[in-house]
C-alpha cells in the first residue's frame, strides 16, 4: 500500500515525521533512485528507499514508549556538537533508537517523551491536536489576579498572541513564587516570553505533565515506560485511534 514518504520515514524509525520533511526538502531522500519530494507516495515493501545513499528496510522491532524525567542543563537530542550533556546520556538499556518527542528547552526540566514511533510523535506534537502541557514555574515577584488574567486571555510576544489554557498561582516565597501553567501551543520558549511579558522572568521552569502522561515521582535523570492506557489515551487525541482508552 502506497504512502507518503515522510510518513514511511517515521513508521521506520528513522525520525519524527516533521524531521523526516526536513529530511526530504534537503534532498537526502531518494525513492528508486530519484531524489524524493514532499507528498510523494511510495509502497515501503516495493520501493527502494534511500537516506543519504543508505538502503531502509521497514522496522519490525516493538514500538517503545518511554517518559524521562530531563534534568536541568541537558540537550533534548541525541547529540549536541557543543559536546554538552544530551538526553541519550539517560538512555543506557533502552533497545533500539528512540527519540525525543518534541523539546524542552536546554534550562528546562520534567517530564520529555521519547519513542521509536514517528506516528505517535507526530501526533503528540501537531499544533491542531492542542495536546496539553503543565509547567511549575519558579518566578520572580508574585503575579497579581490581573496578571493571571493576561496570561488566560493572551499576551503579544514576538511570534504573535500567546495565551495560557490554565494559569494558577501554586505558592509564595520571601521575594519569588510558584504558579502552574498549561499551554496546548509549543512554540519556542513561550512559557518564559509570556512570562517575561508580563513582569516576572522565569527562575526555574519543569514540565509535570503531557496530555494524559505525568512526571509523578520520577527523579531527575529516571525513565519509566508509558503505560499501555497512557498510550492509548495519547493516541486518541492524536486521532491515531477510534476510541478512548
Amino acid at each position: 500500500m502506497e504512502k507518503r514518504v515522510q510518513k514511511i520515514l517515521a513508521e521506520m524509525g528513522v525520525a519524527s515525521r516533521r524531521k523526516a520533511e526536513e529530511l526530504i526538502e534537503e534532498g537526502r531522500v531518494t525513492v528508486n533512485g530519484r531524489v524524493a519530494h514532499l507528498g510523494q507516495k511510495a509502497d515501503p515493501l516495493l520501493s527502494h528507499i534511500k537516506l543519504d545513499g543508505k538502503l531502509l528496510a521497514p522496522r519490525a522491532e516493538p514500538k517503545v514508549y518511554l517518559a524521562l524525567n530531563k534534568p536541568r542543563n541537558v540537550v533534548t537530542s541525541l547529540s549536541d556538537p557543543e559536546g554538552r550533556p544530551t538526553v541519550k546520556d539517560y538512555l543506557r538499556g533502552v533497545r533500539g533508537r528512540v527519540y525525543p518527542v518534541g523539546r524542552l528547552d536546554f534550562d528546562s526540566e520534567g517530564l520529555l517523551l521519547m519513542t521509536n514511533d514517528g506516528e505517535f510523535a507526530h501526533g503528540v506534537m501537531h499544533p491542531s491536536h492542542k495536546l496539553p502541557k503543565t509547567y511549575r514555574v519558579k518566578v520572580k515577584g508574585v503575579l497579581t489576579a490581573e496578571e493571571f488574567e493576561r496570561l488566560r486571555k493572551g499576551v503579544r510576544i514576538e511570534d504573535g498572541m500567546a495565551r495560557a489554557a490554565q494559569a494558577k498561582p501554586l505558592e509564595k516565597l520571601k521575594e519569588n513564587s510558584w504558579l502552574e501553567i498549561t499551554i496546548t501551543e509549543g512554540r519556542k520558549r513561550q512559557i518564559r516570553r509570556m512570562l517575561e511579558r508580563v513582569g516576572h522572568p522565569v527562575i526555574r521552569l519543569v514540565r509535570t505533565r503531557v496530555g494524559p502522561v505525568s512526571l509523578g515521582p520520577l527523579k531527575a535523570g529516571q525513565l519509566r515506560p508509558l503505560t499501555p492506557e497512557e498510550v492509548e489515551k495519547i493516541k486518541y487525541r492524536a486521532g491515531l485511534t477510534k476510541e478512548d482508552a
